[in-house]
Protein backbone atom coordinates (compact mmCIF):
# COMPACT_ATOMS: atom_id res chain seq x y z
CA UNK A 1 0.00 0.00 0.00
CA UNK A 2 1.24 3.26 -1.01
CA UNK A 3 1.83 6.10 1.82
CA UNK A 4 -0.32 9.34 2.26
CA UNK A 5 1.14 12.09 0.50
CA UNK A 6 2.35 15.39 2.13
CA UNK A 7 -0.42 18.47 2.33
CA UNK A 8 1.12 20.23 -0.02
CA UNK A 9 1.24 18.11 -2.96
CA UNK A 10 -2.51 16.44 -2.01
CA UNK A 11 -3.46 19.91 -2.66
CA UNK A 12 -0.91 21.09 -5.99
CA UNK A 13 -2.20 17.41 -7.21
CA UNK A 14 -5.78 18.90 -6.30
CA UNK A 15 -5.37 21.88 -7.94
CA UNK A 16 -4.12 20.46 -11.00
CA UNK A 17 -6.54 18.06 -11.92
CA UNK A 18 -9.38 20.93 -11.20
CA UNK A 19 -7.36 22.93 -13.63
CA UNK A 20 -6.45 19.88 -16.47
CA UNK A 21 -10.62 19.01 -16.16
CA UNK A 22 -11.55 22.83 -17.09
CA UNK A 23 -11.65 23.92 -20.66
CA UNK A 24 -9.11 26.14 -22.02
CA UNK A 25 -12.14 28.69 -23.02
CA UNK A 26 -12.42 28.41 -19.54
CA UNK A 27 -9.03 28.98 -18.50
CA UNK A 28 -8.26 31.83 -21.17
CA UNK A 29 -10.94 34.03 -19.77
CA UNK A 30 -9.57 33.71 -16.02
CA UNK A 31 -6.19 33.98 -17.37
CA UNK A 32 -7.38 37.61 -19.13
CA UNK A 33 -9.08 38.41 -15.47
CA UNK A 34 -6.28 37.59 -13.56
CA UNK A 35 -4.25 40.35 -15.17
CA UNK A 36 -1.38 42.14 -14.92
CA UNK A 37 0.99 38.91 -15.12
CA UNK A 38 4.68 38.66 -14.52
CA UNK A 39 7.21 38.41 -16.77
CA UNK A 40 6.99 34.63 -17.72
CA UNK A 41 10.08 32.63 -18.91
CA UNK A 42 9.36 28.76 -20.51
CA UNK A 43 11.45 26.35 -18.98
CA UNK A 44 9.95 23.64 -21.42
CA UNK A 45 7.60 25.36 -24.50
CA UNK A 46 4.67 22.61 -24.75
CA UNK A 47 5.48 19.53 -26.52
CA UNK A 48 2.84 16.85 -27.51
CA UNK A 49 3.71 13.11 -26.46
CA UNK A 50 2.11 10.01 -25.55
CA UNK A 51 1.17 8.54 -22.35
CA UNK A 52 0.54 4.40 -21.67
CA UNK A 53 -3.13 4.46 -19.65
CA UNK A 54 -3.62 1.94 -16.89
CA UNK A 55 -5.98 0.05 -15.41
CA UNK A 56 -7.13 -2.59 -13.28
CA UNK A 57 -9.60 -5.30 -13.33
CA UNK A 58 -12.62 -4.23 -11.55
CA UNK A 59 -11.14 -1.16 -9.93
CA UNK A 60 -8.77 -3.21 -7.54
CA UNK A 61 -7.49 -5.96 -9.85
CA UNK A 62 -3.93 -6.75 -11.52
CA UNK A 63 -3.15 -3.40 -13.46
CA UNK A 64 -2.76 -4.03 -16.90
CA UNK A 65 -2.41 -1.70 -19.87
CA UNK A 66 -5.27 -0.14 -21.13
CA UNK A 67 -4.10 2.03 -24.20
CA UNK A 68 -2.22 5.26 -25.08
CA UNK A 69 -3.69 8.47 -24.91
CA UNK A 70 -1.49 12.02 -26.47
CA UNK A 71 -0.59 14.46 -23.22
CA UNK A 72 0.97 18.07 -23.64
CA UNK A 73 2.94 19.33 -21.08
CA UNK A 74 4.81 22.84 -20.30
CA UNK A 75 6.89 24.26 -18.22
CA UNK A 76 7.01 28.09 -17.13
CA UNK A 77 8.79 29.90 -14.47
CA UNK A 78 6.67 33.39 -13.35
CA UNK A 79 9.25 36.22 -12.25
CA UNK A 80 9.06 35.76 -8.84
CA UNK A 81 10.39 32.62 -9.36
CA UNK A 82 7.71 29.60 -9.26
CA UNK A 83 7.71 27.00 -11.63
CA UNK A 84 4.56 25.89 -12.96
CA UNK A 85 4.19 22.77 -14.68
CA UNK A 86 0.95 21.77 -16.88
CA UNK A 87 -0.23 18.56 -18.15
CA UNK A 88 -3.45 18.33 -20.44
CA UNK A 89 -5.28 15.14 -22.11
CA UNK A 90 -5.04 15.52 -25.92
CA UNK A 91 -2.95 18.30 -28.08
CA UNK A 92 -3.87 21.34 -26.65
CA UNK A 93 -0.77 23.41 -26.64
CA UNK A 94 -2.59 26.40 -25.01
CA UNK A 95 -3.62 24.32 -22.38
CA UNK A 96 -1.37 23.04 -20.91
CA UNK A 97 0.22 26.65 -20.66
CA UNK A 98 -2.55 27.81 -18.75
CA UNK A 99 -2.37 25.30 -16.54
CA UNK A 100 1.21 25.37 -15.92
CA UNK A 101 0.81 30.05 -15.58
CA UNK A 102 -2.11 29.02 -13.16
CA UNK A 103 0.15 26.82 -10.95
CA UNK A 104 2.82 28.68 -10.77
CA UNK A 105 0.70 31.30 -9.13
CA UNK A 106 -0.97 29.15 -7.26
CA UNK A 107 2.63 28.20 -5.66
CA UNK A 108 2.84 32.23 -4.60
CA UNK A 109 1.89 32.61 -1.61
CA UNK A 110 0.93 36.20 -2.22
CA UNK A 111 -1.43 34.88 -4.85
CA UNK A 112 -2.53 31.92 -4.18
CA UNK A 113 -4.99 32.65 -2.09
CA UNK A 114 -7.27 34.93 -4.78
CA UNK A 115 -6.37 32.27 -7.70
CA UNK A 116 -8.12 29.59 -5.30
CA UNK A 117 -11.11 32.12 -4.56
CA UNK A 118 -11.29 33.33 -8.25
CA UNK A 119 -10.28 30.47 -10.83
CA UNK A 120 -9.89 26.92 -8.41
CA UNK A 121 -12.92 27.15 -6.30
CA UNK A 122 -15.77 28.00 -9.29
CA UNK A 123 -13.99 25.76 -11.67
CA UNK A 124 -14.36 23.13 -8.77
CA UNK A 125 -18.11 23.86 -8.19
CA UNK A 126 -18.76 23.95 -12.24
CA UNK A 127 -17.50 20.23 -12.11
CA UNK A 128 -18.91 18.78 -9.20
CA UNK A 129 -22.67 19.95 -11.31
CA UNK A 130 -21.99 18.66 -14.15
CA UNK A 131 -20.75 14.98 -12.51
CA UNK A 132 -23.88 15.34 -9.92
CA UNK A 133 -26.03 15.86 -13.06
CA UNK A 134 -23.99 13.30 -15.10
CA UNK A 135 -25.05 11.22 -11.72
CA UNK A 136 -28.85 11.48 -11.94
CA UNK A 137 -28.77 11.09 -15.47
CA UNK A 138 -27.28 7.73 -15.32
CA UNK A 139 -29.69 6.44 -11.91
CA UNK A 140 -32.69 7.32 -13.29
CA UNK A 141 -31.11 4.59 -16.39
CA UNK A 142 -31.23 2.41 -13.69
CA UNK A 143 -32.26 -1.21 -13.45
CA UNK A 144 -32.56 -2.81 -10.12
CA UNK A 145 -32.99 -6.81 -10.69
CA UNK A 146 -34.22 -9.56 -8.69
CA UNK A 147 -34.92 -13.23 -8.82
CA UNK A 148 -37.98 -14.78 -8.21
CA UNK A 149 -37.72 -17.84 -6.52
CA UNK A 150 -40.03 -20.70 -7.30
CA UNK A 151 -41.64 -23.31 -5.25
CA UNK A 152 -40.84 -21.98 -1.88
CA UNK A 153 -43.17 -21.09 0.72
Amino acid sequence: MTEPLPAAQAARRDWLAVLARAGTETLETHFRQSAPWPAIETVRAPEIGMVMLRGRVGGTGEPFNFGEASLTRCALRLAGGALGIGYALGRDRRKAELIALFDARLQDEATHRSVMQQVVEPLRQQQAKRRDAASRAAASTRVDFYTMVRGEA
